[in-house]
């Protein structure tokens, strides 16, 4: 199993979720988070953006969705010819996972 967390613009997490749920990923936890990418936030005029709101969207899969995840996420998420701020998929081992309501393993 992996964990999939993709960091997205937040007018992008509607239709994300939409494109997730239509492949067939309908469980996903959102939340909002704050940072910077590479360029270091952003400059307005004199005003500097340090912290630029986002949206975290994370999902577990089995391995073999890895690819066809991966290539939703950056089809929805990115703008028009890709842009500073579009966002990053991060991808990590999930030893197991639990149904608390009834305690079964797995997905």
């Amino acid at each position: 199993m992996l964990l999939v967390r993709a960091i997205v613009r937040p007018e992008k997490v509607g239709l994300l979720l939409s494109e997730l749920s239509a492949a067939g990923f309908p469980a996903a936890t959102k939340m909002d988070v704050y940072g910077r990418g590479k360029q270091k936030g952003i400059t307005v005029g004199e005003v500097h953006y340090d912290e630029i709101p986002k949206e975290m969207i994370m999902v577990v899969i089995n391995d073999a969705d890895k690819n066809d995840i991966v290539q939703i996420i950056i089809r929805t998420a990115r703008t028009g010819g890709g842009s500073f701020g579009d966002g990053r998929i991060f991808i990590s081992p999930v030893e197991s996972a639990y149904t608390i309501s009834t305690g079964q393993e797995g997905l």
